[in-house]
């Protein structure tokens, strides 16, 4: 019999609130945390195709205590940490009373320390000092700063892992963390993803890619619309989530708080481009049967898809396609909603926080708004998407999560019982 894994602790920082309790006030009530895109210096922003972005606006590091040094810590990994601390602190996680080697931190990234590097290779080329770059330019921007980073907050010295899978990154970090305490290599594991990638070579990039709404330059809070007549393009975005998952021993032991258990989990790669998924949507559909079938759960029992959604034109297509493959009739009847249309696409962290929106779901019955959703398109509609709150029990939720590179994750969460 597998170990039974359980969501205890849940943190976030994103563009609609920094915490969960504002955050899940903000996605129930619809809002938009898509703006304006802030000014990249000396840069004129006319020069990008797209001029929005969901953006943490109010995030203060200075909450950090002094010993971190949050001037030497990228703004992702600020974020990763956090969300992590609020994690650990909901979930009443005392570490003191914790084997520290059962304590695993699995983080998914998708760009890492972007700020960081784009600032001091500028200052390179402008200064012409190479002995001028910052001492902690390394450590800063490699991919596992922020695993290393919350495992050094928390002393957490069991498995310490990045994965990095573009925007499946954070969904493949909780399936990897369930993996971690099936196998008994941990007890306890930060499952957490984070990106803060809106500088101005990684969003010119996404420019070039022609993957970004430009049509709504002027009208930030309807920019981001899944499944849409009118979609044109994803909207960057930056944020963290964060999830304590532990054996449903462990959290029993210590009287937690339960959110959900974390019941399934697939991975696959469709081997197939780098950008495009393939377009008959059965690669993702195979992704789904897998993890539906790690949880020993079947279509018939899923009430809920947290789905990927990220508002581009074949993106939504290929995942409706996929679910309409998988759940056939069901497809009807599931609630479906697209967190991506309330803070955009926050890459790694994208996983993370469609987890916790799960999660959230689960415990309280509430599915929160896809905005935008004004004119749906024939082509990726579906009854369950709404423009309002959904209200209805939920015993079993998907979430999608596809990346660049052809990764495709999902992983399932049942009500604990």
């Amino acid at each position: 019999m597998k170990t039974r894994v359980v969501v205890t602790g849940l943190g976030v920082v994103s563009p609609i609130g920094i915490g969960v309790g504002p955050f899940w006030k903000a996605a129930l009530e619809g809002r938009s945390g898509i703006t304006a895109l802030s000014s990249f210096g000396e840069l004129p922003l006319d020069a990008y195709r797209s001029r929005v972005a969901g953006q943490v606006l109010d995030f203060d590091s200075v909450r950090f205590p002094d010993s971190l040094h949050a001037d030497r810590i990228d703004r992702y990994a600020q974020f990763a940490l956090a969300a992590t601390n609020e994690a650990v602190a909901d979930a009443g996680l005392r570490m003191e009373q914790e084997r520290p080697h059962r304590v695993g931190v699995i983080v998914g990234a998708g760009m890492g320390g972007m700020v960081m590097g784009e600032r001091e290779i500028t200052r390179l080329y402008q200064s012409q000092k190479p002995n001028r770059v910052h001492p902690n330019f390394i450590p800063m921007i490699t991919l596992n700063s922020a695993s290393g980073i919350v495992a050094m907050a928390h002393g957490a010295k069991g498995p310490n892992l990045t994965i990095s899978t573009a925007c499946s990154s954070s969904a493949h970090a909780i399936g990897q963390a369930l993996t971690c305490i099936r196998s008994g290599q941990a007890d306890v594991v930060i499952a957490a993803g984070a990106d803060a990638s809106i500088t101005p070579l990684v969003f010119a990039g996404f420019c070039s890619l022609r993957v970004l709404s430009t049509g709504f330059n002027d009208q930030p809070a309807r920019a981001s619309r899944p499944f849409d007549r009118a979609r044109d393009g994803f909207v960057m975005g930056e944020g963290a989530g964060a999830l304590i998952l532990e054996s449903l021993a462990h959290a029993k032991k210590r009287k937690a708080r339960i959110y959900a258990e974390v019941a399934g989990y697939a991975a696959t790669s469709e081997a197939y481009h780098m950008v495009i998924p393939r377009e008959d949507g059965e690669e993702v559909a195979t992704t789904i049967r897998l993890a539906l079938k790690d949880a020993a759960a079947t279509p018939a029992q899923v009430d809920y898809i947290n789905a990927h959604a990220t508002s581009t034109p074949i993106g939504d297509v290929v995942e409706v396609k996929a679910i309409r493959r998988v759940f056939k009739a069901r497809a009807e009847k599931i609630a479906v909603n697209a967190t991506k249309s309330l803070v955009g696409h926050t890459l790694g962290a994208a996983g993370a926080i469609g987890a916790l929106t799960c999660s959230l779901a689960i415990e309280t019955g509430q599915l929160h708004p896809t905005i935008n959703y004004e004119e749906p398109d024939p082509a990726c509609a579906l009854p369950g998407i709404s423009a309002d709150v959904q209200e209805r029990p939920i015993k079993v939720a998907l979430l999608n999560a596809f990346g660049f590179g052809s990764n495709n994750a999902a992983v399932v969460f049942k009500k604990y019982a």
